[in-house]
């Protein structure tokens, strides 16, 4: 691996890369690699990166109680009718 020195990095732009590595809990050097590559074109893109938010509002709705009953109502149809398989 090859190392490099940037020379004349701005105070303001050493901050904001201390921030976001704090923030992605990265190190600056992993920051500063993540950003080359991208902007390099050698960042693989995620194969099924559509993200959908339809049902974000339902998010988070239900009672204790309607989870529970749910939950049961899913286990329930879930169990096999022996019955039904002779």
């Amino acid at each position: 691996m090859k190392a490099f020195t940037i020379r004349g990095v701005e105070p303001e732009v050493a901050e904001k890369l201390k921030m976001t590595a704090q923030e992605q809990g990265k190190s600056v050097n992993q920051i500063v690699l993540d950003f080359i590559k991208k902007n390099l074109g050698f960042e693989k893109g995620k194969k099924h990166s559509q993200e959908y938010t339809d049902l974000d509002d339902l998010f988070g709705r239900w009672t204790e109680d309607e989870f529970k009953m749910i939950h049961d109502r899913i286990n329930q149809s879930r169990q096999i009718d022996q019955e039904l398989w002779k």
